[in-house]
């Protein structure tokens, strides 16, 4: 019940295409990739690493389980600036799945950063946590030839990065809100790319959607 009052939320706010998806860790246990290819997913976002020193377990074989089932998929990195320098994390994150092809299915990667378990800003000043992301940013296009989608909320990006606009034009957004709205876009950017609006997607993960038709998630594939 609590998905389909999610996708009816989603009917009622966005007045243009839409495409639904999902992101996991190994958290989620065993995902049924197959049903969501069949209830209307068309891409995943799986977790790869965290810092420079830890890789998901089950990355390999989400990634191989969202192939199989004619899923998009990419990779995603989990943020650790208060342990080393964003092009370190970068570095690891493309050496550890996070890379990108220009094969049509894989998605450039995505940065996910938010609230630290210990300190919701790492210990970092708006400034220096700017410098950090800008830092990952630049090595990932480096090493890959993309820009990295960014991951995060409303609340930590004013916070942490004093609402900067420094990424808008070229990191595509991805937004966590749960509610039946996005609510306030931060950072300059104009929309969202990627919706994240529920933490209890039915096959396994949180529920997303893509802020356009199919053919605009396959352009944000091929580059």
């Amino acid at each position: 019940m609590k998905y389909l009052v999610a996708l009816l939320a989603l009917a009622t706010n966005f007045c243009h295409a839409a495409v639904p998806g999902f992101d996991i860790s190994h958290y989620q246990g065993t995902v049924d990739f197959k049903s969501a290819y069949s209830s209307g997913a068309r891409f995943v976002i799986i977790k790869a690493t965290e810092g420079t020193t830890y890789q998901d377990p089950n990355f390999s074989k989400n990634y191989n389980g969202a192939t199989s089932a004619g899923l998009i998929r990419g990779a995603y990195h989990f943020a650790q600036p208060a342990s080393s320098s964003g092009s370190a994390q970068a570095q690891y994150f493309v050496a550890h799945g996070g890379g990108w092809s220009g094969d049509g299915i894989t998605l450039p990667g995505m940065l996910d950063i938010e609230y630290g378990a210990t300190s919701t800003c790492y210990g970092l000043g708006t400034s220096a946590m700017v410098s950090w992301i800008t830092s990952f940013v630049n090595e990932y296009h480096a090493l890959t030839s993309r820009w990295p989608m960014i991951y995060t909320t409303n609340d930590w990006w004013v916070t942490c990065t004093g609402n900067s606009k420094a990424f808008s034009g070229n990191s595509p957004l991805v937004l966590a809100r749960y509610s039946s709205s996005v609510g306030t876009i931060p950072g300059g950017w104009p929309y969202q790319t990627i919706w994240q609006f529920n933490d209890a997607y039915t096959y396994g993960g949180d529920s997303d959607s893509f802020n356009g038709a199919f053919s605009s998630l396959q352009k944000l594939a091929t580059g």
